[in-house]
């Protein structure tokens, strides 16, 4: 089973895919994961990526893209499946993508999309906190640390990311609606869409994109 997971920026994306990995023994597939294999093993694609990755630059489609060809063509991906998680994340990719799971005699059987509503996402991501230290996160509305700013697993400093502000969120939904979104009605078209209530709690969304893959 190959399967894909759509959604927004803080649409929970991560906290569903390592459940799925869990519960069907998928190989979880992420550009950066992908990525940061391929520079370390310095492989040709590799090492391209890492001369753009040095320079500050977005590593280009055609890298991504046959890096990502690599990986689905190893024995494990063959096997087990794969969750294609924030990959891809436009037109082209999808396109790119379709033709080399096409000529790895594979194919999609399922795109499950987190829907979830801007504001919600917004006051979600921005209500995150994480511990300098340890890394522990936090969300000062569901669930703060008990003194304010202080973790309670090491005493570190609890603090907001940049990439967690209102401005920088708002902007990455911006790109997100400009280019990702796009990806819904693509797979709509080809029958695979199937899209779930994401403002839901985690483990009714869970529900819901289980039944969806054991349906």
């Amino acid at each position: 089973m190959n399967i894909m997971l759509l959604g927004a920026p803080g649409a929970g994306k991560g906290t569903q895919a390592a459940r799925i990995v869990d519960d069907f023994g998928l190989v979880h597939l992420s550009t950066g994961d992908i990525l940061r294999a391929a520079v370390a093993d310095k492989t040709a694609l590799g090492l391209e990526a890492k001369r753009y990755m040095d320079e500050g630059a977005l590593v280009p489609d055609e890298v991504v893209i046959g890096l990502v060809a690599e990986r689905i063509a190893k024995p494990d991906a063959r096997e087990k499946g794969v969750l294609f998680d924030g990959f891809p994340r436009t037109i082209p990719q999808a396109e790119a993508l379709d033709e080399a799971l096409s000529e790895g005699g594979m194919r999609l059987d399922a795109v499950v999309n987190i829907a979830v509503d801007t504001e919600a996402i917004v006051a979600r991501i921005t209500s995150r906190r994480q511990c300098r230290e340890c890394g522990r996160v936090y969300n000062v509305i569901t669930d703060p640390p008990t003194s304010e700013g202080v973790c309670d697993a090491c005493g570190g400093e609890v603090y907001q990311r940049d990439d967690d502000r209102e401005e920088v969120v708002r902007k990455r939904l911006e790109a997100y609606e400009a280019q990702t979104s796009k990806l819904i009605p693509y797979y709509e078209a080809q029958g695979l869409l199937r899209t779930v209530d994401g403002n839901q709690a985690p483990d009714q969304v869970y529900s819901a994109i289980k039944a969806i893959l054991e349906g």
